[in-house]
């Protein structure tokens, strides 16, 4: 699918698109809902879809202090809008000037004349323009202005809970990858670089690929069965540590995963790990044997918990 900004326009084939609008970091099963109406609605009319998402997060523009909490990186989101069949993804630069437009401004000159969209999803949650003084019906009543048809989908909820990246964001600081999982249809996955390391975990048995967190929202420290994905797309579990490493000085943030029964250098290749489940949380070991004790208990959990032998 394209990746689309304001800057580069938007080309004939997707004027009169149905647009998709908002932040959709996470891309849990409300943001699904919004894209799942837009390819409908365009189905309908016979119309492409773009998903318009923000970089940075508006939240990050206002408060840059915060410590990290994005959720996916733009080529995550980029292939899940892919896989829920929208055409393009149009990435809003989110800076002073989207921060200082007024909402009749966002709707006239944004979703009109630059995008030339002819309908508009969001959330029933979705806020827009300066001051976040426009909301879902003001987009309504300022859409059948400008000939755009905005409608809003209703909250998405999982067991009598409103689904939200903020509850995931919680849920991951907890360990609870179950809730984070039921909330986006799939497991919590950082995508990374491969970097080279200290080739401890060679010494010790357990050769990992590791990867620095970057932006991504910190999940609790401690050990996880993972699934790793490569760049040729194979899938491979594995038993991740995610943390400081505690054990050994100084300590080095890390997500540090090792693929089980896969025997080949990852240096430098693009890999998602997906955290399937919590283990444990990381501990301080008074010498090397203990470790890797332990890590041969932490894998035989792993195996376990991914259904593996």
């Amino acid at each position: 699918m394209q990746r689309l900004t304001l800057a580069g326009g938007i080309p004939d084939s997707l004027k009169g698109s149905i647009v998709a609008l908002g932040n959709f970091d996470g891309f849990h099963l409300g943001h699904q809902a919004v894209v799942r109406r837009a390819v409908a609605r365009a189905f309908h009319e016979r119309r492409p879809v773009i998903v318009a998402t923000f970089d940075p997060h508006p939240v990050r523009f206002f408060k840059p202090e915060l410590p990290p909490f994005r959720l996916t990186t733009l080529a995550q989101r980029q292939a899940l809008f892919g896989h829920a069949a929208a055409d393009a993804m149009l990435v809003f630069e989110f800076g002073p000037a989207l921060a200082s437009m007024d909402a009749e401004a966002f709707v006239a000159k944004v979703l009109g004349e630059q995008i030339g969209a002819a309908g508009v999803i969001t959330g029933d949650d979705f806020s827009f323009g300066k001051g976040r003084t426009g909301d879902a019906a003001m987009l309504a009543s300022l859409g059948s202005d400008y000939g755009i048809g905005a409608e809003a989908v209703p909250q998405v909820t999982l067991d009598g809970e409103r689904i939200s990246s903020g509850r995931i964001r919680e849920a991951l600081a907890e360990g609870d990858t179950g809730t984070a999982t039921r909330m986006l249809r799939r497991d919590y996955a950082i995508e990374g670089v491969v970097q080279r390391g200290d080739a401890r975990g060679r010494e010790l048995g357990y050769p990992t690929a590791n990867l620095e967190l970057g932006d991504y929202q910190r999940p609790k420290y401690g050990i996880y069965a993972v699934r790793v994905t490569l760049e040729d797309g194979s899938e491979h579990p594995g038993v991740a540590s995610l943390g400081v490493r505690p054990t050994f000085d100084p300590p080095q943030e890390l997500l540090e995963a090792h693929l089980f029964d896969l025997q080949r250098d990852l240096y430098g290749q693009k890999i998602e790990v997906a955290l399937h489940a919590f283990i444990r949380e990381e501990w301080k070991f008074e010498s090397v044997t203990q470790l890797v004790d332990q890590m041969r208990d932490d894998e035989a959990d792993a195996r376990n918990l991914l259904a593996i032998d």
